[in-house]
């Protein structure tokens, strides 16, 4: 047999029940009786919820989106290269990044490092078809596509034997190849030539992540190996010079050392530009930030007012049904029972406008992906909580007010209104 007190707190416990299923019903009974009013006040929590997912869904996607297309010119990436001297041009010369600086970084460097490789570069115009034609051509080597994730369509990129015996072998971009041969295929094997020498073509390629012009590359590049290139250049310049470090965490450490090996192998009056990609990645991931920042304020001024909207129109509603509230008081109904009846009304308004409002800020994301292949839009779950709980916090803050007025009304005042 249980303790009289505990039958006491099951009793109790039952009668809240109770008057809570009573008043969800009642006002189950009220939001139907104005179903178009209903609906209204419900509507700005729906485009507030759909707006704070949205704005997530697209910041996320926005920063990874930039992070990856940043990312995909090539990870933990250092580049550097000559910036100023204060010599003549004929003698600054010396100053420029040398191929000896590469194979210095790489001898220092070692294992640090996945590899390390350079740029030179030149124009060159060819004749196809009676018409001119302007070519970026680089001199590099075979560790270049490494470094900037250039993708093989056709044949084979450089190896170390081209820029060792100085063959005479060319890659060519993929729309450069299309031009010049008609498709990629037909390109392999074909002899170009470059500044009155034949170069024979071995491989095309493409950037894995498109730079649109950005980098050193263009849509039209034909690669060579560097020790071709360095004999029709009047200066050995390597520009920039590229380092891929194993370790994004050694990227900072691995910077200032290339910026050490470059100072030490060149006078003292040169000064060399060495940065990478982690400012970049950061200022991206910054500029997302305080945008999903902004976004998420208006979107939560929107929250507001419709919490103001809801606590208007039941502020309305307890005028309109001042004569029920007075009969319900005078039959017995505490106000305990008033005030939480009024209060499961906001609640319920603000808590199915909070769940259409979720799932309309699910949906389009959703329904985006299936057409967009090319961006991954991930929706996040967090955002779909924080919407919920705060529209869940809106009807109850700003339902408050009018359940507590509710509750203060006077029986017999009520019993008299019209």
């Amino acid at each position: 047999m249980r303790p009289p007190s505990e039958v006491t707190r099951l009793s109790q416990a039952s009668r809240k029940l109770g008057f809570l299923r009573e008043s969800v019903r009642f006002s189950v009974q009220a939001l139907l009786s104005n179903r178009l009013r209903t609906f209204l006040t419900a509507l700005g929590l729906v485009i507030g919820n759909a707006s704070v997912i949205l704005v997530v869904t697209i910041s996320l996607t926005s920063r990874d989106y930039i992070l990856e297309q940043i990312s995909g010119v090539g990870s933990n990436i250092i580049f550097a290269y000559f910036e100023t001297g204060n010599r003549e041009a004929n003698t600054v010369a010396d100053d420029f990044v040398k191929m000896a600086d590469i194979e210095a970084v790489r001898r220092e460097l070692g294992p640090r490092i996945q590899a390390a490789t350079g740029v030179m570069y030149t124009y060159e115009t060819i004749v196809t078809e009676g018409v001119p034609r302007d070519l970026l051509v680089i001199g590099t080597d075979e560790q270049y596509a490494v470094v900037r994730n250039l993708v093989r369509i056709r044949g084979r990129t450089l190896d170390p034997s081209d820029v060792l015996l100085r063959q005479r072998v060319a890659l060519l971009t993929e729309r450069l190849a299309s031009r010049l041969y008609g498709s990629q295929d037909a390109a392999i094997g074909q002899v170009l030539k470059i500044h009155g020498l034949q170069f024979s073509v071995v491989g095309t390629f493409r950037e894995k992540t498109e730079s649109f012009g950005l980098s050193e590359l263009s849509s039209e590049t034909v690669l060579i190996p560097m020790t071709v290139f360095k004999y029709f250049s009047r200066y050995e310049r390597i520009d920039p010079m590229y380092v891929q470090a194993v370790r994004a965490e050694d990227v900072p450490a691995i910077t200032e050392r290339i910026r050490q090996i470059l100072s030490s192998r060149h006078r003292a009056g040169a000064s060399y530009f060495v940065g990478n990609l982690t400012a970049i990645l950061e200022a991206a991931g910054n500029v997302a930030l305080i945008l999903t920042i902004v976004l998420i304020l208006i979107a939560a001024i929107a929250l507001v007012i419709s919490g103001i909207g809801i606590m208007n129109i039941m502020l309305v509603t307890v005028t309109e049904r001042t004569r029920e509230i007075g009969v319900r008081l005078s039959v017995g109904a505490s106000r305990a029972a008033i005030l939480q009846q009024f209060l499961v009304e906001a609640v319920m308004i603000s808590v199915s406008g909070g769940l259409i409002g979720v799932a309309v800020g699910v949906a389009i994301p959703l329904s985006i992906r299936r057409f967009v292949d090319a961006v991954d839009i991930s929706v996040s779950w967090v955002s779909i909580a924080v919407a919920f709980g705060v529209s869940f916090l809106v009807g109850l803050l700003f339902g408050l007010l009018p359940a507590n007025r509710a509750s203060r009304l006077n029986p017999t005042e009520a019993l008299r209104h019209e």
